[in-house]
């Protein structure tokens, strides 16, 4: 464990590539958290910069919502429902303001627990299909594409750390 409660392991330098998909995108998931510790509820509503509704609470909210949508809608076929975006495709973002962190943050955790739980054992050929769209997407390119969701995201957070607290790093 770390100063912020978050064990956050550097991935392996040599693994197969499903074990170093996952260890990257576990890397970059706990990174998130990361930023997000020790913080108050209304520092973590913070919005970035006007007219923006960017904020630490609105990524925690927006990636939960994209966990649940590649891994439970996509890869599994499940229920079409969003998270936070019913009425709002932008609600993750938008309606933080009023949003309760212990909730966001528990569901942003159960639905990673729902990934990890979807991925475990299937093969990255393991295809899931878009249906809005109609496309096939294999696994492989869903643990990719996360990876790339967080990493970008991460460095939104970081940018919004420091702005809440001065405190920057990894």
């Amino acid at each position: 464990m770390t100063e912020t409660g978050v064990e956050r392991l550097d991935p392996p330098m040599v693994a197969d590539e499903a074990a170093m998909l996952a260890a990257w995108l576990d890397f970059h998931r706990k990174t998130l958290a990361v930023k997000c510790a020790g913080l108050t509820a209304e520092q973590l509503k913070q919005r970035s910069v006007a007219p923006s509704s960017l904020s630490l609470l609105g990524l925690v909210r927006h990636l939960a919502e994209v966990e649940h949508y590649w891994y439970q809608v996509v890869l599994l076929g499940g229920d079409t429902t969003t998270l936070y975006c019913e009425t709002d495709q932008d609600g993750d973002f938008n309606e933080a303001d009023a949003a309760d962190p212990q909730e966001a943050f528990a569901t942003w955790r159960r639905q990673i627990e729902l990934a990890e739980q979807a991925v475990a054992g299937l093969p990255l050929e393991t295809v899931g299909r878009r249906q809005r769209r109609g496309e096939d997407v294999t696994l492989r390119w869903i643990q990719v594409h996360m990876i790339e969701e967080y990493a970008r995201h991460n460095g939104h957070a970081d940018l919004l750390r420091e702005a809440v607290d001065g405190t920057t790093g990894e």
